[in-house]
């Protein structure tokens, strides 16, 4: 299934978001509403914000349907670098939320392998599907809320 992704950049940052992912839960809209705007095309307008507060709104999107790349990574220690090291197990902890009746949430980047054998390197908050519903297994797209999950 090949999903869609918009760019919105300030030139330091890059945000990316993924409609098809996303849960609409509204963290975004709630946590910067001038930059995230609904009623507004293009919805992201990224300079309503800088980009530490752009940065740190996106990494609390808890599909994973926001995320953002850095436009200029010094020493070369861009998110693959930061991927090698988590493999490579230089890692020591990696936080995995428990939502009360929703989904695992991975506030770090990952690597989620795919029974196919893909790989997808994520950054920020990644929400997988705890409830089983998931028509985007393995990720959550929200449908905890209309089975009435409870977990």
């Amino acid at each position: 299934m090949s999903q869609k992704t918009f760019k919105y950049t300030n030139g330091e940052v890059t945000v990316l978001w993924k409609p098809e992912v996303c849960i609409h839960s509204a963290v975004c809209i709630k946590g910067l509403p001038g930059v995230f705007n609904v009623q507004r095309k293009p919805w992201i307008d990224m300079s309503l914000s800088d980009t530490k507060g752009i940065v740190e709104q996106v990494r609390k999107c808890p599909s994973g349907a926001l995320s953002y790349v850095m436009n200029e990574q010094p020493n070369n220690e861009g998110p693959q670098a930061t991927t090698e090291k988590i493999i490579a197990g230089q890692a020591n902890i990696i936080e995995i939320q428990v939502s009360e009746n929703g989904p695992y949430l991975i506030k770090t980047e990952c690597l989620i392998q795919h029974s196919d054998g893909r790989e997808e390197k994520k950054s920020g908050t990644v929400a997988l599907c705890r409830c089983g519903s998931s028509q985007n297994k393995p990720y959550c797209d929200g449908s905890h809320k209309k089975t009435g999950f409870e977990g």
